[in-house]
């Protein structure tokens, strides 16, 4: 924590938290629930309770989905209900966890049914609400035989993976352009699953013709029969960058930018209130203290955030000294 005091931009800290912290919540890979919550405690008794709260409310999401999870299986069993396979599903709440846009993926038939069952019995449950699918999270274990089912192996993938290892149940070779027409799965998803099936040594499953590390569109792919392991749980990562990517860098930056408006906004109307009149510098001299253990708000930035304020009418600049904002009740 005496490093973390030193950082200027904290949110930046918190966007990039969040997204490791998401990953090992949905993962199971906490190494304990009592250190991750005293992280959360150092935090909020360093930044206040607005850093921590979507970060708390992340832990109450993996709770109540738990709860939610038996009793959805315990509705089953009292119907006599049952489904073709262990659905597990964590529903989380929008804007507290770094969910992506929604990626179209076709799912298998009988995982597209036990889908609709579990809905049907959350929204009974919880009527006005919407669940959407975010596929680009999920996990799923297989079942699979090799060497004509001499070995047998259980197999730990991305619903990604798992979508597209179960369409070689119905064809023994696929090209790329069958298996992205069959799934749907968003090209740049799709070439990094592939290379994890097809690429990792060790780890596959698939056979790509022709052999090479990179997936490209002229590519085919077969069931790799051949396939051996010592083990009998084998997990297969998604390839990811080694790390953060220019596009991606941005990207996160962006929606720093965006997540920062509404608390500098929010920092001048208290000001504003409190004062009722206040020059242009006295105004970014404010700003800037009050969110100072936060991050360092740019001048150029509050500047145009007094002007969105004054254009949605909380402020006016005073007729005699158009340098002075006047707050409006």
């Amino acid at each position: 924590m005496a490093l973390f005091r030193y950082l200027q931009e904290k949110d930046v800290f918190e966007k990039y938290y969040k997204q490791h912290l998401a990953k090992r919540l949905l993962s199971g890979r906490t190494v304990s629930d009592d250190a991750e919550r005293g992280m959360l405690v150092k935090l909020k008794t360093e930044c206040g309770y607005q850093f921590t709260s979507k970060l708390e409310s992340m832990f109450t999401d993996i709770k109540t989905s738990r709860d939610m999870m038996g009793d959805f299986k315990a509705r089953l069993a009292q119907q006599g209900g049952e489904l073709p396979l262990d659905l597990s599903v964590q529903v989380l709440t929008t804007g507290s966890w770094p969910t992506q846009a929604a990626s179209k993926c076709v799912l298998p038939p009988q995982l597209e049914a036990a889908c609709e069952t579990f809905r049907q019995f959350y929204l009974g449950a919880h009527s006005g609400r919407r669940l959407t699918w975010q596929t680009n999270m999920g996990t799923a274990d297989l079942k699979a035989t090799f060497n004509n089912g001499k070995a047998k192996h259980e197999i730990t993938v991305s619903t990604y993976q798992m979508v597209v290892l179960l369409l070689f149940n119905e064809s023994p070779q696929l090209s790329y352009r069958e298996i992205a027409e069959a799934t749907e799965i968003p090209p740049q998803e799709l070439k990094r699953s592939l290379q994890s099936l097809a690429c990792a040594k060790g780890k596959n499953v698939l056979r790509k013709e022709p052999m090479s590390k990179e997936v490209e569109e002229g590519d085919s792919f077969s069931f790799n029969e051949a396939f051996s392991s010592k083990l009998y749980k084998i997990k297969i990562g998604t390839v990811s960058a080694q790390k953060e990517g220019e596009v991606e860098k941005q990207e996160t930056r962006h929606k720093v930018e965006e997540d920062r408006k509404p608390q500098i906004e929010a920092a001048i109307v208290r000001i504003m209130k409190s004062r009722k009149r206040l020059d242009h510098n006295g105004v970014v001299a404010e700003v800037t203290r009050q969110l100072a253990p936060r991050f360092l708000p740019n001048p150029a930035v509050i500047k145009k955030r007094i002007e969105s304020l004054i254009e949605r009418e909380f402020l006016e600049r005073d007729p005699a000294d158009r340098k002075v904002y006047v707050y409006l009740a």
